[in-house]
């Protein structure tokens, strides 16, 4: 279980590396989890001061021009920090990410670092510059979708292209932009336990608090963006998965003839109808048994599979783990 916060014991220094041409979401959306952790956990009556004191990092300290103009202003020099307990560093434009990974005094002061924090991690592509460091060599990590064939070329990193954010011991890594919020969530739960991650998912009026082996975006959003064609059959798919969806009752509903229907929707969208709506059931049922407390039979009704057995069967097709082992993930 996670420990209860002693109003005696330090507050953990949750230090950002930034820099100019950085994401200011990457920076701000995880560091308002650690501030949202603060307030809720007195407004819970767990404690009455601070649990996580929050720094901004750069080269010098002051305000930091982000990729969107809006100003950051960091609180001192990253080689001046100390007593930090979580150190991140932020992504940014490509730019500004090459030239923080051509810093060599950031990237020695981030090496050293490694061994003094308990906690090392990066949103979006600030695991480029984990990479250079070396820090990530035969590790699992992760980044944004659009930067993992950069960092694969890290021969040392086993990048994971898909997952939203990965932990390898005490390293981590998440993907773009709001991922990192996702992360940061995790982080306070392994803390301070998932009543409070959940809390402060619903402060920030989150759809879904998510498990760090998810995709980086949805087979729905995989699908509007393959095709215009069928994007209104595709909406009409994920809000209607409990009926009957065989290729005969989709074709009509795009007045084509099935065999015309099933050849081109399997081109457009690069899988078959089937394909297509077992793995749209599977990510229902996903969210179901993540967010509700319900049996797995009922799970599958309300997903359109014929019985709890095919649920089964679809679910480690699709995500490679039974619904039983995926549910223990949010009820630990």
């Amino acid at each position: 279980m996670p420990p209860e916060f002693s109003n005696t014991a330090a507050s953990r220094t949750v230090a950002m590396v930034i820099y100019s041409g950085a994401q200011c979401l990457d920076v701000t959306g995880p560091l308002e989890v650690f501030s949202l952790a603060n307030r809720q956990l007195c407004d819970m009556g767990r404690t009455d001061r601070d649990v996580y004191s929050i720094e901004l990092l750069a080269d010098a300290p002051g305000p930091i021009a982000t990729s969107s103009g809006i100003r950051l202003t960091a609180d001192r020099a990253f080689r001046d920090a100390d007593n930090i307990h979580t150190l991140l560093v932020c992504g940014g434009t490509d730019e500004a990410s090459a030239r923080q990974r051509a810093n060599r005094e950031l990237i020695d002061w981030l090496t050293d670092s490694a061994a003094r924090v308990e906690r090392l991690g990066s949103i979006c592509n600030g695991a480029l510059i984990l990479a250079e460091t070396g820090l990530l060599n035969g590790r699992r990590a992760t980044t944004h979708w659009m930067d993992v064939a950069e960092l694969q070329g890290y021969d040392g990193v086993d990048v994971d292209g898909d997952a939203i954010y990965i932990r390898d011991g005490n390293f981590y890594s998440s993907a773009g932009i709001t991922s990192g919020i996702d992360l940061a969530l995790a982080l306070v739960e392994a803390d301070f336990g998932k009543p409070l991650a959940l809390a402060i998912a619903r402060r920030l009026v989150l759809y879904l608090k998510r498990d760090g082996g998810q995709r980086q975006y949805s087979s729905y959003l995989s699908s509007q963006v393959a095709s215009d064609r069928f994007a209104e059959l595709v909406a009409w798919v994920y809000a209607n998965l409990e009926q009957p969806l065989d290729v005969d009752s989709l074709a009509r509903r795009v007045a084509m003839s099935p065999r015309n229907f099933a050849r081109h929707f399997t081109a457009e969208l690069g899988l078959t109808p089937a394909k297509f709506v077992e793995r749209a059931r599977a990510e229902k049922a996903r969210q179901l048994l993540a967010e509700k407390n319900l049996p797995q039979a009922k799970v599958a009704a309300l997903c359109g599979f014929q019985s709890q057995e095919q649920l089964r069967r679809a679910f480690k097709r699709q995500l490679g783990v039974l619904p039983d082992d995926y549910r223990k993930r949010f009820n630990r």
